[in-house]
């Protein structure tokens, strides 16, 4: 009884510190912070942490912690992060004058700025050329693509998988950045430019960029790219006005979603009994509320009994690099100690978990508390930079992105908050080009030379 009390109290605490900050919490108006709340949090952290507290999660990966006092240890540290995460947020909304749902909704109801030149169609044109480039490439240098050798009958699907992310023959940086980081990018403000202007030559740009994000998001055989790809474009259409969310609508397309999920998991995984799709703590519900924070725990135990705290290991390789230091990923390392025969068998990736269990791998629980603040204040001014911004399809485009994405690395790992090559490099490859141009064009008209292409 004393951890349910304890659980729902830090809930509501948590939903009121949220809702403070983002300005709603509500379902029908999904934001950056609820995202992190609903999904990061509640659903994909908290629900699992009563479950394993009050030793009822039956689950294989928490039956294999040595000590159960990591169940309490867990349970107590994720009450932490969850109010603790929500007071930063709250507290630099303070600090700046954040009014955050009068902002929210002045948002909402901004009007698009277009700006309709030739110059803007070519630096699109040629991030869509870099893009499909990419897209051939990361095809050239794979020895299978899971999703034609599951078309052709394939029965080794769970291989090929990892093999065609972690043993990727080319260059990485190639395929994240502009492969699977750009063009989900581009096909989103395509289809602004598409919507506003309604001229062919956007149109086709758009249904390029599109196919293309569809096909880089499901050519390994991934489950949830594909999904949270469809949730930006949902996320776009909010925040262009084109929809509005309706109780209805969110019911129909959660129907949607779930049948997806149940296709995937029959067809990619084989699944065939009913009965993993219904019980919480196997299949995809358990994936979901249990899977994945049972690497946080494993995290919690390993580096507190069994290995040493990696001390900044696992920081970016950008910067520990500069002191030969080796990159060692605490989540390769607890799939190693815990699941050494999958690891082996090269069915098995990396462990990732709330980003508050690679801090712990780090620093300690000094690292988890300073970790947890740290977090809190990036996720706030991410938020608070880009509803002040304006709202063109540039700066949309990547708020829906980071809006999506943010969350997915909040129980992924704490280093890439730190930095994240992936996310500046897209930020330069899309911003620099608008810079330049805006460079050269007051170079121009300061000597009198510049004349804007009109369309």
């Amino acid at each position: 009884m004393l951890y349910i009390t304890i659980w729902l109290i830090v809930a509501v605490l948590s939903f009121y510190l949220f809702k403070k900050s983002a300005g709603t919490m509500s379902i029908l108006k999904p934001n950056l912070l609820s995202l992190v709340f609903y999904y990061s949090l509640f659903i994909s952290s908290f629900i699992g942490s009563l479950l394993i507290a009050l030793d009822i999660d039956k689950h294989y990966m928490i039956n294999l912690l040595s000590d159960d006092r990591y169940r309490v240890i867990g349970f107590y540290t994720i009450c932490f992060v969850m109010v603790m995460l929500p007071l930063s947020m709250y507290l630099v909304s303070n600090l700046i004058g954040f009014k955050a749902e009068k902002e929210f909704d002045t948002y909402l109801k901004s009007p698009i700025v277009i700006q309709q030149d030739t110059l803007t169609y070519l630096v699109y044109l040629g991030l869509t050329g870099l893009s499909l480039l990419s897209i051939a490439y990361t095809i050239y240098y794979l020895e299978a693509i899971p999703i034609v050798e599951m078309l052709l009958g394939s029965s080794n699907l769970a291989e090929l998988r990892i093999e065609a992310a972690r043993g990727f023959q080319g260059n990485t940086l190639i395929r994240n950045i502009f492969a699977i980081g750009l063009t989900p990018i581009l096909s989103m403000i395509t289809f602004i430019y598409s919507y506003k202007t309604m001229k062919m030559k956007w149109i086709a740009l758009f249904l390029i960029t599109f196919s293309c994000s569809v096909f880089i998001q499901i050519y390994d055989l991934s489950k949830a790219p594909i999904f949270f790809y469809l949730l930006m474009f949902i996320l776009l259409l909010l925040y262009l006005q084109v929809i509005k969310l309706t109780w209805s609508r969110v019911i129909a397309l959660g129907t949607i979603a779930i049948g997806g999920i149940i296709v995937l998991y029959v067809v990619i995984q084989g699944v065939s009994d009913p009965s993993a799709f219904l019980d919480y703590n196997r299949g995809p519900v358990g994936r979901l509320i249990l899977t994945q924070i049972a690497g946080y725990y494993m995290h919690l135990e390993l580096f507190s009994d069994k290995l040493p705290l990696l001390m900044g290991q696992s920081l970016p390789s950008s910067i520990i690099g500069l002191y030969d230091i080796e990159q060692i990923r605490s989540a390769r390392l607890a799939m190693e100690v815990y699941f050494p025969q999958r690891v082996e068998e090269g069915t098995a990736g990396v462990l990732n978990t709330l980003f508050a269990g690679e801090a712990f791998a780090n620093f300690g629980y000094i690292g988890l508390i300073l970790g947890t603040v740290y977090v809190g204040v990036f996720i706030q001014l991410i938020y608070i930079a880009f509803l002040r911004l304006q709202k063109n399809p540039l700066y949309i485009a990547l708020f829906v992105y980071f809006t999506v994405n943010i969350p997915r690395v909040v129980i992924g790992g704490f280093t890439d908050f730190l930095l994240n090559t992936l996310w500046v490099a897209i930020l330069i490859i899309l911003i620099a080009p608008f810079i330049f141009l805006r460079l050269l064009e007051f170079i121009s008209q300061r000597t009198g030379k510049w004349t804007s292409v009109k369309e």
